[in-house]
């Protein structure tokens, strides 16, 4: 009768979404018992400190020394790690373009617009922020 049902069960990455909630609103580091206290301390500091360690191990926050413990903050804000999400998920496919087609394909015109947009400024070298790696060819839009 200890076991727990699927209903009460967390949607998966959602401590994870929490943690980084609490490390972005802080705007400085933070310790285990920080973040503990941040999220209205309904999680144990041993789960925050897993979750923080898990975090760090995926690249998604930094840690350094502080007493005999860490602070932790995050590497980037929440659309840097979405992006870097993407990529990741990218970088998994064996047929890229196909993958990339697909993800297209499922835009809502608003946002293939956007798209466009930002790819016409990146190929005019006017697109915001760094641009890293092999930039895709043109997709098979809707």
């Amino acid at each position: 009768m200890s076991e727990t049902s699927p209903v009460q069960r967390r949607p998966s990455g959602e401590l994870e979404a929490s943690v980084l909630a609490a490390l972005w609103a802080a705007g400085g580091p933070l310790s285990p018992a920080e973040v503990q206290s941040a999220l209205g301390a309904r999680l144990a500091r041993t789960t925050v400190t897993t979750i923080l360690t898990r975090l760090h191990a995926k690249g998604a926050v930094s840690r350094s020394r502080a007493g005999r413990g860490f602070v932790y903050s995050p590497i980037q804000d929440s659309a840097g790690l979405t992006a870097r999400r993407m990529r990741s998920e990218l970088d998994k496919q064996d047929d890229r373009g196909t993958a990339l087609a697909r993800f297209v394909s499922q835009l809502t015109s608003e946002d293939e617009q956007l798209l466009r947009t930002l790819l016409e400024g990146a190929e005019d070298g006017a697109a915001e922020g760094p641009q890293t790696g092999p930039r895709p060819g043109p997709g098979t839009a809707p």
